[in-house]
């Protein structure tokens, strides 16, 4: 098996982008969900399925200087440390997250019509399960073929795109199992639960496709798609690096 694709999110709940490599920390991929958005008159964070119009913005972010492709225009600068610090809600669980000051917040505000704040979260911390998620481009392959249309990976936002001699949804019997990813090996935690965000295109927000039921009729419980892991041992990983189960 290989990795096929890999990719990020620097602002949850922005457009999931396509890398050619990335680096595994303890904690996750480096980079990925380094910020969000907040209601301030809430102190919740905003989740991409309420607010699918967020897929209409793309960032990138090499740890100095953050670069958002709006609609409206690019923003970019250095994100300022504001000492506003917070407790916000994220699907339930308290996250701590500091507010910084530059010029996306005005920008976010303007395109979501509502106000918003831009802050910086520790790695992981606003990630729904595990930090790492994997898909494999079998299953891809046949949820397509039962909707009836092209699945573009990025609606997942998986870390890894994984081809190979796999059976489509074989990797939910990875769980427990312990996977060599490029140099970083991570361990299988669970099926990846999903919600509706999963029928949205990943780049126009629109709702386009109904995944969601075609995977519920395959599952009796919970719909999930992918799964994630925890990383055992940081390493680095780039498309076309070989993936392989760590015997015992």
């Amino acid at each position: 098996m290989q990795v096929a694709r890999i990719g990020l999110s620097p602002i949850k709940g922005s457009q999931h982008v396509t890398r050619r490599s990335t680096s595994l920390a303890a904690s996750g991929p480096v980079g990925d969900r380094a910020f969000c958005l907040l209601d301030p008159a809430t102190d919740r964070c905003l989740r991409t399925v309420d607010h699918p119009e967020l897929l209409r913005t793309r960032a990138s972010w090499d740890g100095s200087t953050l670069a958002v492709a709006l609609p409206s225009g690019d923003v970019l600068g250095t994100p300022a440390p504001s000492d506003d610090r917070r407790t916000v809600d994220y699907w339930g669980r308290a996250v701590a997250v500091e507010v910084v000051d530059g010029p996306w917040a005005s920008a976010f505000s303007d395109h979501l019509g509502r106000s918003v704040l831009l802050a910086a979260s520790r790695p992981g911390d606003v990630v729904y399960g595990s930090a790492v998620t994997i898909v494999t481009s079998a299953s891809l392959d046949q949820l397509a073929a039962d909707v009836g249309a092209p699945v573009d990976p990025a609606r997942f936002r998986a870390t890894f795109q994984v081809d190979g001699d796999v059976r489509p949804f074989e990797e939910v019997g990875w769980v427990g199992r312990t996977v060599r990813v490029g140099t970083a090996v991570v361990r299988v935690r669970q099926a990846v639960p999903r919600c509706r965000v999963i029928d949205v295109h990943p780049t126009s927000g629109v709702r386009d496709l109904d995944l969601l039921p075609v995977l519920a009729q395959r599952q009796q419980q919970s719909v999930t798609f992918g799964i994630d892991a925890d990383v055992v041992s940081p390493g680095h990983v780039a498309t076309g690096d070989s993936v392989s189960l760590v015997p015992g």
